[in-house]
């Protein structure tokens, strides 16, 4: 007969954090393992960004032209990092909802591990591909002309900003994955492309309708992309709203109160899955 011990759980705080961050680290090395056994997968993620770029900066930039000068493309691409990075939102919820309706899910919360290095190992691993994502589009936006002009300091800074939108994006996609169902994650893209639409990423919201414009400028993805635009010193319809003229502070401000909103929610979320 075979005796099952059971595993002790840390105490202190600082004990608990070891513990969460380090089956955090296992869990994430998991999903790259998997990622790395599925080349279909490398693919999209590797291809979708070029193509984004090749579809909205030669098929429809064509056509655009950006008020008081400048080059079209060189306006576009912050607004595409920026769409980039809020669009992977959809690719955490699909892959957690899958987990849930695989039994992966529930094999974890079997499993002697900590409940938050769950969640954790989700958000490094997606962070991760975010990273790589953007390092894609940044050489594609290199390659069509785009460009900084404000030295290397800014550009780290905005790129910055662009991961600190896609972690707090990470919560949000963790706990509406663990609320909805695959077939409704899958179709969670009807409502995201029009909010990442409705925002300064390809027009000036001077150019939308009243209430339209008031929505766009203070979309979160506008602050973002307002404040990339400034750091990189890209071309771009500025505004005189508090929001166009705080774009900075408000492009931290908004992904920081996210994160302290669903950050929490997706970790008891987690942990009530089995109650």
């Amino acid at each position: 007969m075979t005796t099952l011990i059971a595993p002790v759980i840390p105490r202190s705080r600082l004990q608990r954090l070891r513990w969460t961050f380090a089956d955090g680290c296992v869990i994430a090395r998991g999903y790259f393992v998997h990622l790395v056994r599925n080349p279909a997968a490398i693919l999209n993620l590797l291809l979708f960004p070029i193509v984004m770029v090749l579809l909205f900066g030669f098929v429809l930039g064509s056509a655009m032209n950006v008020a008081g000068g400048g080059d079209y493309r060189e306006f576009l691409m912050p607004g595409m990092f920026a769409q980039t990075m809020t669009l992977g939102v959809m690719t955490t919820m699909i892959i957690v909802t899958g987990d849930a309706a695989r039994g992966i899910t529930d094999r974890f919360r079997s499993m002697p591990i900590s409940r938050s290095g769950v969640v954790l190992g989700r958000a490094v691993a997606d962070m991760v591909n975010s990273v790589l994502e953007l390092a894609v589009l940044l050489g594609c936006g290199l390659a069509v002309g785009w460009g900084w002009h404000r030295g290397i300091g800014n550009a780290l800074t905005a790129v910055g900003l662009l991961l600190l939108l896609r972690f707090a994006l990470i919560w949000v996609g963790i706990y509406l994955g663990l609320m909805l169902t695959p077939e409704s994650a899958s179709a969670a893209w009807m409502p995201l492309m029009p909010l990442t639409m409705l925002a300064n990423t390809f027009v000036s919201p001077a150019l939308m309708p009243g209430w339209m414009g008031t929505i766009s400028e203070w979309n979160p993805l506008s602050a973002t992309v307002a404040a990339c635009r400034e750091l990189f010193g890209n071309p771009g319809w500025g505004g005189d709203s508090w929001a166009a003229e705080h774009a900075l502070p408000l492009a931290i401000g908004w992904p920081v109160l996210l994160t302290l909103v669903f950050l929490p929610l997706s970790a008891r979320r987690y942990q009530r899955l089995d109650r």
